[in-house]
Parts: structure tokens; C-alpha cells; sequence
């Protein structure tokens, strides 16, 4: 039996849909932070349950769940009792792998006040933090412990699918060394130590992220492999690594940084040492394929967020050449790449 196709939408509705997406990120940051999830998670509960429990109006908490049911974040049965979908079930605070900090790091109000900014980015060319005469925004993050975990658990959320797939993509075979560069709280480098018992690691960061870093190599049961340490890569980082490692820092500067983070890893590479920045690459033409959505999402928020930017690959060529590498290869690893140079000569 032939099924009807939907009539198409005219083009007031789709741009309506596209300007309301911020309902549901700001609803999906509310019950975020509110922990609903974890309060489904021993079953349905009704909006006079989660409300008591959450010192919210029931009325209001439950129109904000049934929009929540709308996008199958949550499910409503009969008698008026909300339920997890796989998705709300992600915000679930008790699974490994949860996706909370990072509902609460895009969704919620850094980043949101920061895109209030967007004029102001697009007039000036500068990201938001320099209107309120910030230097660097990771100072920022750094000074709220609170925001500092988050930050490190939202990156660690999507770095563990990223650690997976360039473990099992890579030839590590005859390396020794790794140092993690920027590596956060060490999951990436640990996602790669784990499965590769001959690999050693580094995990390099500022000083109080690096202590951070420690606790979870303690944790993974790597210490005898694996060791943090603190300190600043626009100066000098550790020597003694067969492979440098940048998962997501590059994009996060300019030019002018980014070179003098690259400048620091080749004063510290031997000549036969390799640099690994794994990123996406920016694919030449933008169409509407989900490649291009992500890559030009990234790459707005980069210049809002960070002053940095998404790059492709003639730019990358000219950034490691500038910084005395040479790209030897693009080897694509799930969603992002792995772009291997070497020291010029």
C-alpha cells in the first residue's frame, strides 16, 4: 500500500522551526541542571513528584517536560507520568558515558550569553570574551572549580568515541611515547593506552587540570604507563614523545596562537618524532550534508567562543609549513581526522 507523502513545508515554516531551536536547548539545560534524568531513572514520576523534588512550580515543570516529549527526550503515559527515552536516559548522571555536561556546557549559559555576541564577533572579527575584556577564556573556566569539571567531563563525553576510533585507526606499532597535548583529564590518551599495553603516555595541561588528569590515570589503573603534566604550551611541553597528540586544541586559536602552540611541540620533537592533530577538516564546499552542518556550526562557534577557527586542509598545509612541519597525511577516523606531520627539514 502506497503511503502519502507529507506536503513540503513553504519556507516561512522550515525558518520558523530553524529560529526556535534555542526552546529546546535552553529546556534540555533546565532539566539538566534541575537532574531530572537521574530522577526517572527508578521509573515514571508525574510533574508533582519531580517538582517536589526539584523545588520547581509543577504547572511550569511540566509544560517544559511535554516540550521534552515533543523532540522524544522524555515520554508522558496516560495518567500524566514522565518516563526516559534513550535520550533523556543520556543525561542520566550515573552512566559512564553521560551526555550532561555537555547539554550543559553548549546549552547552557556560557556559551548561550556568548551567542548573544554574534554581531558584535561578525563586526569586529573577535570573539565574544573581548568585549568584556577577557585575554583568555579558558582563565574563565579555570577560576569556577565548578565550571572547570564541567568543562572537562563535557570534553571527555565526546573525546571517548574520539579515542576509540583513533585507537583502532592508527598504526601505533613501533611507537613508544605519546605525549597528549592539551589532553584535558586524559581520557583520549588513556582511550589509546588501553587497548596498546606497549604504549607509554604524557598527558599535558595546565597545572590544575593536569592534577585532574592524575586522578583519572590513578583511577584507569595506568600510572605505571601513563603520567600528567602541568604547565603552559604556549612556552615549552615535555620532551621525549615519539608522537605528539593535539585532540581539539588548534581550533580553539588563531593563527598567531596556534603557531606558537606548534612552535613549542617542535622545539620538543626529535627529528623523527611525529605531530597527530586530530580535527575536523573543514570540507572545501559547504552543502547541507551533516559533514558541512557540523563543520560550519564548529566553526561559528569557534569565532564566538574561542577566537579560533575550523580549517581545511590547504589550511592546515600552510599552518604546519609555517611552523616548520610537514603534512604528510589525512587519515579519516570516524567523525573527525587525523592529520600526520613530520619536521621539516
Amino acid at each position: 500500500m502506497a503511503t502519502e507523502e507529507r506536503p513540503q513545508l513553504p519556507p516561512q515554516a522550515v525558518l520558523y522551526r530553524m529560529a526556535v531551536g534555542h526552546y529546546v536547548s535552553r529546556a534540555l539545560a533546565l532539566v539538566a541542571t534541575l537532574g531530572i534524568a537521574d530522577l526517572l531513572a527508578g521509573g515514571p514520576r508525574d510533574a508533582d513528584e519531580l517538582a517536589a523534588a526539584t523545588g520547581t512550580h509543577a504547572g511550569a515543570l511540566r509544560r517544559v517536560l511535554r516540550l521534552l516529549v515533543s523532540t522524544d527526550v522524555f515520554t508522558e503515559d496516560e495518567s500524566g507520568r514522565f518516563g526516559l527515552t534513550p535520550l533523556g536516559g543520556a543525561q542520566r548522571a550515573d552512566t559512564s558515558d553521560n551526555g550532561r555536561a555537555m547539554v550543559l556546557l553548549f546549552a547552557g549559559v556560557s556559551i548561550q550569553d556568548s551567542w548573544r555576541e554574534l554581531e558584535y564577533c561578525v563586526r569586529t572579527g573577535e570573539p565574544a570574551f573581548r568585549k568584556r575584556g577577557v585575554d583568555d577564556p579558558f582563565d574563565e573556566i579555570a577560576a569556577d572549580p565548578e565550571a572547570a569539571a564541567n568543562f572537562d567531563a563535557a570534553m571527555a563525553s565526546g573525546t571517548r568515541m574520539t579515542a576509540m576510533a583513533v585507537a583502532a585507526t592508527y598504526d601505533f606499532s613501533g611507537v613508544r611515547t605519546i605525549v597528549d597535548v592539551g589532553g584535558g583529564n586524559g581520557t583520549l590518551l588513556l582511550g589509546i593506552l588501553a587497548p596498546h599495553s606497549h604504549l607509554e603516555g604524557v598527558v599535558f595541561d595546565r597545572p590544575p587540570v593536569a592534577d585532574r588528569a592524575s586522578e583519572q590515570i590513578a583511577a584507569a589503573g595506568l600510572a605505571d604507563r601513563c603520567r600528567a603534566v602541568g604547565g603552559d604550551f604556549f612556552d615549552q611541553v615535555p620532551t621525549g614523545g615519539d608522537r605528539y597528540l593535539l585532540k581539539h586544541v588548534i581550533h580553539d586559536w588563531d593563527d598567531e596562537r596556534a603557531l606558537a602552540i606548534l612552535a613549542s611541540c617542535r622545539r620538543a620533537m626529535s627529528p623523527d618524532a611525529k605531530l597527530l592533530l586530530v580535527e575536523g577538516v573543514y570540507p572545501e564546499r559547504v552543502d547541507t550534508s551533516l559533514e558541512s552542518k557540523g563543520a560550519a556550526a564548529n566553526d561559528v562557534n569557534m569565532l564566538v567562543c574561542t577566537g579560533g577557527r575550523q580549517r581545511s586542509e590547504a589550511e592546515f598545509r600552510s599552518l604546519y609549513e609555517r611552523a616548520g612541519f610537514t603534512l604528510d597525511r589525512i587519515i579519516p577516523a570516524a567523525m573527525v581526522s587525523i592529520l600526520e606531520g613530520s619536521p621539516a627539514s
